[in-house]
């Protein structure tokens, strides 16, 4: 398959499209943001982490009904995809109290949640990505009342699904961003990528942070907690 004209750069990822009109190719990128783009650095190797280990994961989560946009993985860095249309909203499901949520609840972080908790962003960066709820979803046409229903379920079914899984790797899923897209022909499908930029990995029994955190709050230690996610998962 032949990589064409990019289509897209952003924050962690460049898409390409292909010979092929419904089949894109992502090239994952050692660059890291926080805050909307306001840090900038680098995570030496992270691109390769969060291709191998997104691929990994959706694969899991296919065979477990959930549908997906991973077509096949062309090489550390690079994936085929279905090509689909982002639905404009981060879909962000909670299991602990932790970063905006506790700061906006004045929750302790760390603080079990009676149930998993979901909300929405506007995926908009010059808003800043601001909370938005059903009915503003629904005003504003981002997305229909059985689109949200159907991504409620899917978000949902992974947390459950991951929770589990990782949980036997000794990591605790304490929170995660996914985001979903619509094929050509309508179908939602999970997309993007899940890793430790995307979600909050805590060690079980330690409670250090193997994500993103480490770069958002200065903590050092990227590499080595992306590596260490990696090691526990895949075995390297």
């Amino acid at each position: 398959m032949d990589k064409c004209a990019q289509l897209y750069e952003g924050k962690a990822k460049k898409v390409f499209s292909t010979n092929q009109p419904d089949l894109v190719i992502v090239d994952y990128k050692d660059d890291a943001t926080a805050f909307n783009g306001e840090k900038k650095g680098t995570i030496l190797g992270k691109g390769v982490i969060n291709n191998r280990m997104s691929n990994m994961l959706m694969q899991f989560l296919e065979k477990k009904g959930v549908p997906t946009h991973y077509v096949k993985e062309l090489s550390e860095r690079e994936t085929i995809v279905k090509r689909v249309s982002i639905i404009p909203l981060e879909v962000i499901v909670r299991n602990l109290a932790a970063g905006s949520f506790s700061k906006r609840y004045g929750v302790e972080e760390g603080t079990p949640l009676k149930q998993p908790s979901l909300e929405f962003s506007y995926k908009n960066d010059d808003l800043g990505d601001p909370l938005i709820n059903d009915y503003h979803i629904l005003a504003l046409g981002l997305a229909t009342r059985e689109e949200l229903d159907i991504i409620a379920t899917y978000a949902f079914k992974v947390n459950e699904f991951l929770k589990t899984y990782f949980l036997k790797l000794d990591i605790e899923l304490v929170d995660f961003k996914l985001e979903f897209g619509k094929t050509a022909d309508g179908k939602i499908v999970l997309a993007d990528e899940i890793s430790p930029d995307t979600c909050r990995f805590w060690d079980v029994h330690t409670h250090e942070k193997l994500d993103k955190d480490r770069f958002r709050r200065n903590l050092g230690g990227e590499v080595e907690a992306y590596k260490e996610v990696m090691r526990r998962l895949m075995g390297e």
